[in-house]
């Protein structure tokens, strides 16, 4: 059932024009920075996804501690978001900042092009985690995919990839593409520039759908299907009972690669997902969190990829074979993430950043209880999302049309206004080591509150 009937559209149009004038009379000094901006700035901001804004324009940073960031208006607010995972460590982690300093001010030497010992040991805490013996650094998740694709069709010679509908693996330009509504599959609406039609390259299909899975695979021509075990930069789309074993059966009954792509799914736990749940895939990309806000990615491969890989000797991985990049592995990255693995994201740290996630959903449920709202709150872990669908969507496609901007706008920049930020894209929320239960019962109380002034 949609959760957008229920609401009045003329007094949510007029709470929300009340809340954006709220918003701009309370931060003026983000929104002369922004104006400033405009003048050299592509977009007015660093990278223009910092649009998404529903004040009209972005908050600007001032400082950052833990779970809460200060804005140069003064104006200190509970953290949700955690730069969207990258800061699921917390803002600026003790033991993570030590070792920063460590490497930059006591040993010297950020990037260089020689490995350091930190890199073996964050390799061997990922092989631990995930499953997978063998590990290669980036800078982001998007290369990540991008080199475990381009791996993927070295080592079985197939052309195609395969990926869910409203699927996000960063900027990757094989994944944006969708199954449109009459089961076709189509471009992603707003891709920039792509090189070809993303059809030529990728088969797609609807998350949860072992049916078409399996019909997709028969072809023959996919070199790797490339997933994450839950969707989440769509809202929250859980695995049914059953689903990813489906999906791992049938892959390797096609001879397909399985990338489990765990960037944002490391929230269910300290080996995300394949951790989580014993899944067997033949590779893992991971990025963001891993290094505490220093940016990083990686990917693991079983030990048949990578031997497939080594073996050949047409296959160049030295120099410009199109996998790596001269930052790629720095000195800076690998201090900041033992660190982070080591003393920050740890097993006991997940342990309680879920058990506040539960916290939080369960505030969340008794405010859809208490007025009778047909939306839905889903928990990945230590990451939780409420939608506007009750029950919650269970492919992309469906969570796609749930999506309500004008509704998530009103909710956000309510929310700000009274000290709380979740994540721009959708009603996410995060926990970190340093969320506490009055951060969450802060939200709950906010919520009630803007709901209650909606619902009126």
């Amino acid at each position: 059932m949609s959760g957008s009937a229920v609401v009045d559209r003329d007094r949510l149009r007029e709470l929300l024009a009340r809340e954006r004038e709220t918003y701009l009379a309370s931060n003026p000094r983000s929104a002369a920075a922004y104006a400033a901006g405009q003048e050299h700035l592509f977009g007015g901001v660093p990278m223009t996804w910092m649009n998404k804004a529903a004040g009209g324009f972005p908050l600007f940073l001032s400082s950052a501690r833990g779970a809460s960031v200060t804005d140069i208006d003064g104006h200190t607010y509970v953290d949700f978001c955690l730069g969207d995972t990258g800061a699921m460590a917390g803002h600026s982690p003790a033991a993570t900042v030590a070792a920063v300093r460590e490497r930059l001010e006591v040993l010297g030497g950020a990037t260089v092009m020689m490995p350091t010992e930190d890199a073996a040991w964050v390799a061997g805490e990922l092989a631990r985690r995930f499953g997978l013996p063998y590990w290669s650094f980036s800078l982001t998740a998007t290369d990540a995919n991008r080199w475990a694709i381009r791996l993927a069709r070295q080592v079985t010679g197939r052309p195609k990839i395969l990926v869910n509908s409203w699927c996000y693996h960063g900027t990757v330009d094989e994944v944006l593409i969708v199954v449109g509504p009459d089961g076709e599959a189509e471009v992603r609406e707003g891709n920039v520039g792509a090189p070809v039609d993303v059809r030529v390259t990728t088969r797609v299909v609807e998350f949860n759908d072992v049916e078409a899975l399996e019909r997709e695979l028969s072809y023959g021509d996919v070199a790797c299907v490339l997933m994450e075990p839950a969707l989440t930069n769509i809202g929250i789309v859980l695995p049914e009972p059953g689903y990813l074993e489906a999906v791992r059966s049938l892959t390797r009954a096609a001879g397909t690669l399985l990338i489990n792509d765990e960037t944002h799914t490391l929230s269910a736990g300290p080996g995300g997902m394949t951790g989580d749940l014993g899944l067997e895939p033949d590779i893992v990309t991971l990025g963001k969190a891993i290094a505490g806000g220093i940016p990083i990615g990686a990917y693991g491969l079983s030990a048949s990829v990578a031997a497939a890989v080594a073996g050949r000797d047409d296959v160049d991985l030295i120099d410009t074979g199109g996998v790596g990049g001269t930052l790629a592995g720095n000195a800076l990255s690998m201090a900041a993430a033992r660190a982070t693995l080591s003393s920050v994201l740890t097993d006991s740290a997940f342990v309680e950043m879920k058990a506040l996630a539960g916290r939080f959903t369960e505030g969340v449920q008794q405010v859809l209880d208490t007025y009778g709202l047909p939306w839905s709150v889903v928990q990945l872990g230590a990451r939780s999302e409420y939608r506007f669908a009750s029950p919650a969507p269970r492919t992309g496609g469906e969570s796609n049309a749930a999506a309500d901007p004008e509704l998530e706008d009103y909710l956000h920049v309510a929310l700000a206004n009274r000290g709380v930020l979740l994540t721009p894209f959708h009603s996410m929320a995060l926990m970190c080591p340093d969320t506490t239960e009055a951060d969450v019962d802060r939200h709950t109380e906010e919520f009630t509150k803007v709901v209650a002034a909606l619902l009126a």
